[in-house]
């Protein structure tokens, strides 16, 4: 989802945290990020109430979860040019996100980027969902478990060089997303996209 689906920009995210709890970026990026914090949403060590009261704690904020959501949402601008392509694609193919994110993303996605919804409906997955974060191999084959579908019919796409060998390690095909023209060659080759 995030760097492929929509521009992510976690300093905007970190500046609205700051600012909420009357601290500054750095101090509020070392809490969450470099403490490994957000690892533990991510991967569904914690779940959505504990991670949600546990984020207030580091940053020394109560933060609501509207607050958080907010805060995410200023973060995700969504990349209508890969929309556009995934509306293409669910035309033929079944098509679903796999992000590493707490739940509370799934559960709050129409509030973060509505225009996901239209085109996944609810083929909208979080790693905390399967208690596993990509790259780690057992992610990806959750997420396939869930959708019952074989990893050798799927190609996974994804902005980080070591969550695409994470998913070929699961046994799919995968692509590093770096630009809509690389993706669009990328689909071309797999045979699943034809009218540019």
């Amino acid at each position: 989802m995030d760097n492929v689906l929509c521009d992510y920009d976690r300093e905007k995210r970190v500046a609205r945290l700051a600012e909420l709890a009357g601290t500054t970026s750095d101090a509020v990026h070392k809490a969450i990020w470099e403490a490994g914090f957000e690892f533990l949403g991510d991967s569904g060590a914690l779940d959505a109430s504990d991670y949600l009261r546990g984020f207030g704690e580091r940053i020394s904020y109560p933060l609501s979860l509207d607050e958080w959501v907010e805060a995410r949402r200023r973060s995700m601008k969504a990349d209508r040019a890969m929309l556009e392509i995934a509306g293409h694609l669910r035309e033929t193919v079944d098509i679903a996100v796999l992000t590493n994110n707490t739940t509370l993303v799934a559960d709050h996605i129409d509030a973060l980027l509505p225009e996901l919804r239209p085109l996944f409906g609810s083929r909208i997955y979080t790693s905390a969902q399967f208690k596993a974060a990509k790259p780690d191999p057992r992610c990806y084959r959750l997420c396939l478990s869930e959708l019952r579908t074989a990893p050798q019919t799927v190609l996974f796409v994804d902005d980080l060089p070591e969550n695409v060998a994470g998913a070929r390690q699961a046994g799919l095909f995968a692509h590093h997303h770096t630009s809509v023209q690389a993706f669009r060659q990328a689909l071309s080759e797999h045979g699943l996209l034809s009218d540019g």
